[in-house]
């Protein structure tokens, strides 16, 4: 009994002597992609039933096959199928489309798992992985700085302040000295104590959100085990037994960066009292606090960089441990220096009016300097990883991860500087009463139009691009399908639709071309704001006045087209969350993104990965212990990665039992090339070796799927050429009506997946020899 009990524990097979029922039953596992789907469409059957799990994520089998393990007589020609459905993970009620929101925390987050293979170099690693996390810190306090701008600034020092804005929004009254008479609130140190709220909720929710969604999708445990010898030597860190569980780090880093965030709202309100009571020559009492609360400010921001500087994640254990002192105090100490500086804040001071704008520009401008510096100190750490193991695969030669962080810290600066001017717009209207936002956010939103010129220049060469390989694929088209009667519209198209195929093969030039642009743009607004800030000489002011003019034209613009498209961002990602097709469509980078864990920003979107992986695993292991049986692991594009990474979660002898079908798989097409440190050449080729089997399947027509290219021997073992798509050509005596062209979907269609699956059934039977034997198209299949 107790050694049952340390076997359920493990997931260790047992002998095959204790498995009375299910052996020799086959088992296929389907793990559906980034469309999601229904139990009934994967299985075929609108009778189906949920095995295990629940409302989020559950396995199902047809109604038929439920005791399937009670009748292994029955399922000796085929297997019994069950579908893992975790759409819901990604997908559910409209109201997730405004995680869209965190778009740069997500992306900041993306760039710290882009870092280039490498074997050794444990402290260049963790150097790179710091300065992810710097910059993740970066983008909160920008966020909740920009808040800041908007309520404490703009509406309630500016606007709260001037008549002629007050008139216009009335709701303001009680705030103005000229409307109220003179009020409680009519103070500027009382209306900054009050807008704060405003900000410091925001920081709050974000809190709760991330708390909230880690309890809901993350905080599942993988199954306990030991680590592998081998994982320490850098092949794939996802088969460690604790990367799917960073509460530790998340739980840290989520303390860490909500007390940053009410830091920050705590300095917008003191600093501006302390340095009137500096300028005023007022009560020295008053001077000492605002001499205290700056220091304490100091150190309250030393300790958040002491946090999010300590070491990461521990993923060679099951790290089931929390610090508590740290994660309890560390927020509950900013909130009551907060506190204390509302206190001191709304302190009264008559003579105190509010002119002009408070100090921002130094603010804004010391963030995005230090998100720059960061930037490019990261690509120069990223270059000395990647020259100590160059792979020609990796996407832009291993600096895909700083133009990924740069895009992050863009999207950051463009929704803040967009957000601010278009308030300050709606506040003043064309009365021009307000300063308006500090002179960089005006200058970032203006940054727009020219990015905009660049990316219809490169959608204009990806045209041409895409224009000419249409006209080579006809060739090869006609070459697929040798004696078909020529129909050039038939031809065209289906040439066309490789052709379009390909473009995702030319991301990294797309993304590289417009973080450097981003770059150099961003370090324009910054000249241009600290040299709007100067006056020009009498020979200057010519071309100043020129190039004023078209800052403010593009300011202008840019303040509209943020507008637009934030309006257009929530609305297609409320249908991305609701309509299949348009998930189809761009939902494949959001499940990239959210496939990692928080490792560099807690309030990007929750990782369903951490639920999906410990799912597949858990399942796999109990179902082979308990029948001994073969298991067919079938994973369609997303759900083929789900796939990969289970696996490697498994304990090497159950892992010898099982047997991989991808299809439509991004593993090394997308994730091999962005993610080379965990799906690079090495990481694949040893998965390749330590599961049973593998075939992969693909078309030419897929822009998402692609093969696994493994060195040497191993790529014929694995990749299967590439299917016909469409399998007809013309109309034919099988096919009488015109074939479709499947693209990404549906491979389940095509012949070769069930001669595929069959074959990998047969290599997992106890009878086959050790010995390697040959397919039916050359290629070699290897037993483990």
């Amino acid at each position: 009994m107790e050694r049952a009990r340390e076997h359920a524990s493990t997931g260790e097979l047992d002998s095959p002597a204790q498995r009375s029922e299910g052996a020799g039953t086959a088992l296929e596992l389907l793990v559906h992609g980034v469309g999601g789907t229904t139990p009934e469409e994967m299985l075929n059957d609108p009778r189906t039933v949920r095995i295990t799990g629940d409302a989020t994520a559950a396995v199902f089998r047809r109604a038929d096959d439920a005791d399937a393990e009670q009748r292994p007589e029955d399922y000796r020609g085929e297997p019994v199928r069950e579908a893992y459905v975790w759409c819901n993970l990604t997908s559910g009620n409209g109201a997730r489309a405004l995680w869209l929101l965190l778009l740069p925390f997500m992306v900041v987050n993306l760039a710290h798992w882009m870092r280039p293979t490498t074997r050794g170099r444990k402290r260049v690693v963790r150097l790179y992985g710091l300065l992810v996390r710097l910059t993740g810190l970066t983008l909160t306090v920008l966020l909740v700085a920009a808040a800041c701008e908007v309520a404490l600034d703009l509406t309630a020092w500016q606007c709260a302040g001037t008549r002629a804005c007050v008139k216009e929004h009335s709701w303001l009254g009680f705030l103005s000295p000229d409307v109220s008479g003179g009020g409680w609130w009519s103070q500027p140190g009382r209306r900054l104590a009050l807008a704060c709220l405003v900000p410091a909720a925001l920081t709050g929710l974000l809190w709760y959100l991330s708390h909230r969604t880690w309890s809901a999708y993350e905080s599942q445990q993988p199954m306990s085990r030991k680590a592998e010898p081998d994982e320490e030597t850098g092949r794939t860190g996802l088969g460690r037994p604790g990367f799917w569980y960073g509460r530790r780090l998340v739980a840290r880093l989520r303390a860490a960066h909500t007390a940053a965030g009410f830091l920050t709202v705590a300095a917008a309100v003191g600093t501006s009292a302390a340095r009137y009571d500096r300028l005023s020559g007022g009560p020295a009492v008053l001077g000492v606090l605002g001499r205290l609360l700056d220091a304490t400010l100091v150190v309250g921001a030393a300790v958040v960089l002491w946090v999010v500087c300590r070491r990461g994640r521990s993923e060679n254990r099951l790290d089931q441990e929390l610090d508590q002192t740290l994660v309890r105090w560390l927020p509950v100490g900013s909130i009551a220096l907060l506190a204390l500086t509302l206190v001191y804040a709304g302190w009264s001071r008559p003579d105190w009016h509010s002119t002009g704008r408070l100090p921002g520009d130094m603010t804004f401008g010391g963030i995005a300097l230090v998100q720059g510096l960061l930037v490019i100190v990261l690509g120069v750490v990223a270059r000395i990883l990647y020259r100590a193991r160059p792979d020609t695969r990796t996407a832009m030669r291993g600096l895909a991860g700083p133009a990924v962080a740069m895009l992050a810290c863009a999207l950051g600066g463009v929704m803040s500087g967009g957000v601010s001017q278009r308030v300050a717009d709606w506040l003043d209207g064309t009365r021009e009463s307000l300063p308006g936002p500090p002179v960089l956010l005006t200058w970032q939103a203006s940054v727009i139009p020219p990015l905009l010129v660049v990316l219809a220049a490169l959608v204009g060469w990806l045209a041409r691009r895409s224009w000419q390989l249409r006209g080579r694929e006809m060739e090869t088209v006609e070459l697929d399908y040798k004696g078909e009667p020529k129909d050039t519209a038939r031809t065209r198209r289906i040439a066309g639709t490789r052709a379009m195929a390909a473009l995702t093969d030319r991301a990294p030039r797309m993304v590289g071309v417009i973080s450097s642009v981003t770059l150099l743009l961003g370090a324009g607004a910054l000249a241009g704001a600290l040299a709007t800030e100067d006056t020009p000489g009498e020979a200057a002011q010519g071309a100043y006045a020129f190039v004023q003019g078209a800052a403010e034209t593009a300011q202008a613009l840019g303040s509209w087209l943020i507008g637009f498209g934030f309006i257009l961002f929530v609305t297609w990602g409320r249908r991305a969350y609701k309509d299949p097709a348009a998930r189809r469509t761009i939902g494949i980078l959001w499940d990239v993104g959210t496939f990692w864990p928080r490792a560099a920003h807690p309030f990007a979107p929750p990782c369903y990965a951490e639920r999906a992986v410990p799912d597949l695993t858990w399942r796999m292991a109990t179902w082979i212990r308990a029948t001994g049986g073969r298991l067919v692991l079938s994973g369609h594009s997303q759900g083929s990665v789900l796939a990969a990474a289970a696996a490697w979660q498994l304990k090497p002898s159950v892992r010898k039992r099982v047997a991989l079908l991808t299809y439509g798989s991004p593993l090394e097409r997308l994730y091999g090339r962005w993610f080379p440190a965990h799906f690079g050449p090495a990481a694949l080729t040893s998965l390749h070796r330590e599961v049973a089997c593998w075939r992969n399947l693909y078309r030419l027509t897929d822009p998402i799927g692609g093969p696994v290219r493994l060195p040497g021997d191993c790529g014929p073992q694995v990749d299967r050429e590439p299917l016909k798509d469409p399998l007809a050509y013309g109309r034919t005596e099988r096919q009488p009506l015109p074939a479709p062209i499947l693209g990404h979907s549906d491979y389940q269609a095509d012949p070769a997946f069930a001669d595929e699956r069959e074959r990998l059934l047969r290599r997992l039977r106890p009878d086959v020899p050790a010995p390697r034997a040959r397919d039916d198209d050359g290629g070699v299949l290897e037993s483990s």
